[in-house]
């Protein structure tokens, strides 16, 4: 069953995002943060997919409406992103999660710019007890790992030039250096974004759908 679009609470306004929830009616609750691209297609079906596996997963709209189909103009939103008021939308949509969740704890889940700002929601609310971070980047997003409240999974790939391998073992290094638990997976002879199904250059398939099992599992094994 597919999602719908919802508004929630975000510091005196209101943001937009995608609420998918499963047959039960409510399951443990997974934010969802878009790539550069914003909320398109592809981060509403991993809600979908969630939902489908027994979460309740919400993908705020962090670009309020706005979206790219080309690099360039993804380029442009990304860095023109409000850090400020992306802490407010993903403070809102964490607190509008936890009403619909059968979990006291959250977990949180990004890709590219998402990846990054998943950390950056698990280090500003408590309840965020679980980050997948796949192959996150921003320059302007610098989380504080001394404030997670949980486990990060980092999953990562070997042919990426934008989050390269040594990257990923230098946050995986400094989230242990800040006392917090971190794991990460590099993905051999794949690139950025090989989990966007509807990338055509990038997606790979074996290690996507390897990536989804590790995700699911560690969710289950934390968000409960």
């Amino acid at each position: 069953m597919p999602g719908t679009m919802v508004d929630f609470p975000s510091n005196g306004g209101t943001t937009k995002g995608y609420l998918a929830t499963p047959a039960s009616g409510k399951g443990p609750g997974i934010l969802v943060i878009q790539e550069w691209w914003g909320l398109v297609r592809h981060i509403k079906n991993v809600c979908d997919r969630f939902a489908v596996e027994g979460f309740t997963a919400l993908a705020p709209d962090m670009y309020h409406g706005q979206s790219a189909s080309e690099p360039d103009g993804a380029g442009k939103l990304f860095m023109a992103l409000n850090i400020a008021q992306a802490e407010k939308d993903l403070r809102g949509a964490a607190t509008y999660l936890a009403r619909q969740s059968s979990s006291q704890k959250l977990g949180a889940v990004g890709f590219c710019m998402g990846g990054q700002l998943a950390l950056f929601a698990a280090t500003v609310n408590a309840n965020v007890g679980a980050t997948v971070n796949f192959y996150g980047i921003h320059p302007n997003v610098k989380p504080d790992y001394s404030k997670l409240s949980g486990p990060v999974l980092g999953l990562f790939a070997e042919k990426d030039s934008f989050v390269t391998p040594q990257t990923a073992r230098d946050v995986d290094a400094a989230i242990k250096k800040a006392g917090k638990s971190s794991e990460i997976h590099i993905y051999p002879n794949v690139d950025h974004a090989f989990f966007n199904d509807e990338n055509a250059t990038a997606y790979h398939k074996p290690s996507a759908d390897d990536a989804w099992r590790r995700t699911i599992g560690f969710f289950r094994q934390h968000v409960k």
